[in-house]
């Protein structure tokens, strides 16, 4: 067996080990452990931990070793922290940027309120979990410190609309979101759906008391599943995007706000269900852009049934081809963005030409979102502070709130 030094964490979270043959990935080590293990095709699968880190803990879950859901939970909560501020300042500092890092939320454990889950029916039953790390193998969940209690609770009910629904030969995703009116589960991949499996759905969805289910675009069930946006009620379309946990959203809209303190007229791009449109307005006038229809008409439905809100205008449009250009933002006192994770390098161009006041920037990936702000600091912008929030914990992805000035 080779011998390896873990030099750091690769951005997904992975050791970077150097030895004898050179470098590899080694999943589930710490900076400045002795490993060792074969690496093939670049990766040493099975690590054997030959010098522990002080900052090595026992993970928590009885799945850890196996499941691809959590990736650093063998590290201590404050390692994780400093190596997240880390990897964004690092993104910044590849493009000549820094900005002070003004704070940093950490979502609790067992607070995801959103997920994809996996299912298969078998033999005996059906399984219900995430894919084993680097594999379509699922890991059947018995506990899980990540899922909300709400999902966890209705795992016996998804096991049999799997069974019900499922064929052998492929595998169901289901995308399962707890909001206080119930369970709202989006199933994709499912058997066509026929009198008799719409019948065992609508009973299994009873059974589950699950607010609504969606079978491949057909609704069964008619509850609303509505989630608190502000002071507006949204009813989001089945599976659709929102932030993972309630407590995450919650500290994205505080510092949003902040940086948007004062603005009168708030642009928001890649508004979605209207996260943070429908907040803003209770003190400002929104104009929401959004590619697809379906959350810009949750967002306006919701906003036309809450009392005592500002205007708030809707547009469909894919930012990515067709972005608003620096005329069209012009007039606005603040821009709201929340691009994908690939970024919104067009965008950006057509904001540093703009001539807006403030800019707040909501991102999930660091090194994308530095490239986007190194378009904006290059022109007329200035990088004044960012917040970090880690709402999917124990894993390597980072989201960040970060405010830019006119300079």
């Amino acid at each position: 067996m080779s011998l390896w030094q873990i030099e750091r964490l690769g951005r997904r979270g992975d050791g970077v080990a150097i030895g004898s043959d050179g470098r590899a990935l080694a999943p589930l080590t710490l900076p400045g452990e002795e490993i060792e293990g074969e690496a093939q095709d670049g990766r040493i699968a099975s690590p054997r931990i030959l010098t522990p880190s002080p900052d090595r803990v026992k993970p928590v879950c009885k799945h850890y070793r196996a499941c691809g859901g959590c990736s650093l939970m063998h590290a201590s909560e404050g390692f994780t922290a400093a190596w997240k501020a880390q990897v964004v300042e690092a993104a910044l500092a590849a493009h000549g940027l820094r900005a002070p890092v003004t704070g940093m939320h950490i979502s609790p454990p067992r607070s995801r309120r959103r997920a994809v889950l996996s299912g298969r029916r078998t033999k005996r039953g059906a399984l219900i979990g995430f894919h084993a790390r680097a594999s379509d193998v699922i890991v059947e969940l018995q506990e899980c410190h990540v899922l909300h209690p709400g999902i966890m609770s209705a795992l016996p009910i998804l096991r049999q609309i799997v069974v019900a629904g499922a064929s052998r030969s492929a595998e169901i995703g289901l995308t399962v979101i707890h909001s206080p009116a119930g369970l709202d589960v989006a199933a994709r991949g499912g058997k066509s759906l026929d009198a008799a499996l719409f019948q065992a759905l609508a009973g299994l969805a009873d059974e589950g008391d699950l607010a609504r289910l969606d079978w491949d675009g057909e609704t069964i069930t008619r509850r609303r599943p509505a989630l608190p946006m502000g002071r507006a009620q949204v009813v989001p379309p089945p599976g659709a995007f929102l932030q993972a946990t309630d407590e995450g959203e919650a500290a994205l809209l505080a510092v949003v706000k902040d940086m948007t303190l004062g603005a009168k007229r708030i642009v928001d791009l890649f508004a979605g269900c209207g996260t943070f449109s429908l907040p803003l307005a209770e003190t400002a006038q929104v104009h929401a852009v959004e590619g697809l229809a379906a959350p810009l008409a949750a967002l306006d439905a919701a906003w036309r049934d809450t009392h005592g809100l500002q205007r708030v205008t809707t547009e469909i449009r894919d930012l990515a081809r067709r972005p608003l250009m620096a005329d069209e933002l012009a007039g606005f006192d603040a821009i709201v963005i929340d691009p994908p994770r690939n970024g919104a390098e067009a965008q950006a161009r057509e904001m540093a030409a703009s001539g807006v006041p403030r800019i707040a920037f909501v991102a999930c990936d660091p090194v994308n979102f530095a490239k986007d702000a190194a378009i904006l600091t290059n022109d007329n912008y200035m990088l004044s502070r960012l917040h970090i929030v880690d709402q999917f914990r124990w894993s390597p992805h980072i989201e960040i709130v970060a405010e830019f000035r006119r300079s």
